[in-house]
């Protein structure tokens, strides 16, 4: 098995206060990895550290190296921008672009890449929102605002819309949160079936929905990895107490 991405001695902080302490892991290829922990254990710093937006927060600061197939992406000559193409975002809320259509939020990245061909970009965003599982639901509505659709039909267009730059890696951070229990179901089920083309990374609070979707799990706890293993030998047999505690339900 291929490491795709590879975390060595990270170390992440929002001016004085440090949120992520010497981290490092083995990101697997094609693989799902989820990340737990209790809120404010830096779960989501830790993604946004794979793809450099972290950076973009005032008095935001890494150390530590992250490397992409192998190539260490805070290098000084590698384009943050390249990388957050290659290492697409799905976040917490759903943020379609409220003026734009369904069709046009999933153009928008082919566009700013300086795709103009009507008929490519029409393939393009076809084959996306068949990979996020919302073509047959709005293919007579692309023209639609993207906004007026349901919250977890938004999400899976926010996926649309990452798949559609073709990255490599998915990181999503707690895509299911603000969603019922079908849009749920439906998500999970989308982080399931990417894994055949792309490797993903899943921020969740829910530990059933960690244990449900992925490979591999890490467990994060005040800013330091804990734990990280297969994830059905993480939840049957945690080598860490800590570790225990917390997925048994004792603090948390």
């Amino acid at each position: 098995m291929e490491v795709k991405i590879s975390v060595q001695g990270l170390n992440a902080w929002f001016g004085s206060k440090q949120a992520l302490k010497d981290i490092s892991l083995d990101i697997l290829e094609k693989k799902i990895t989820a990340i737990i922990g209790p809120s404010g254990c830096g779960k989501s710093t830790l993604i946004r550290c794979l793809n450099r937006m972290h950076e973009v927060v005032p008095g935001a600061r890494v150390s530590g190296k992250v490397l992409l197939n192998g190539k260490n992406i805070y290098e000084g000559d590698v384009d943050p921008v390249d990388i957050r193409r290659r290492v697409g975002m799905v976040f917490q809320k759903p943020n379609p672009f409220p003026t734009m259509s369904v069709y046009e939020n999933v153009a928008a990245g082919l566009l700013l890449n300086g795709i103009r061909d009507k008929n490519r970009l029409s393939e393009i965003v076809e084959k996306s929102l068949k990979q996020a599982a919302l073509l047959e639901e709005v293919k007579h509505e692309l023209h639609k605002s993207g906004a007026s659709l349901s919250g977890g039909q938004q999400q899976r267009l926010c996926i649309a819309r990452a798949l559609a730059v073709e990255p490599e890696v998915i990181l999503m951070d707690e895509p299911c949160s603000d969603l019922d229990p079908i849009a749920t179901v439906k998500i999970e089920d989308l982080i399931t079936e990417l894994k055949r083309e792309y490797t993903v990374v899943i921020v969740t609070h829910n530990m059933q929905q960690a244990a449900r979707v992925s490979d591999y799990t890490a467990f994060l706890y005040l800013g330091k990895l804990i734990e990280y293993d297969d994830t059905a030998r993480l939840f049957e047999k945690p080598q860490k107490e800590l570790t225990e505690r917390y997925i048994t339900g004792r603090f948390g």
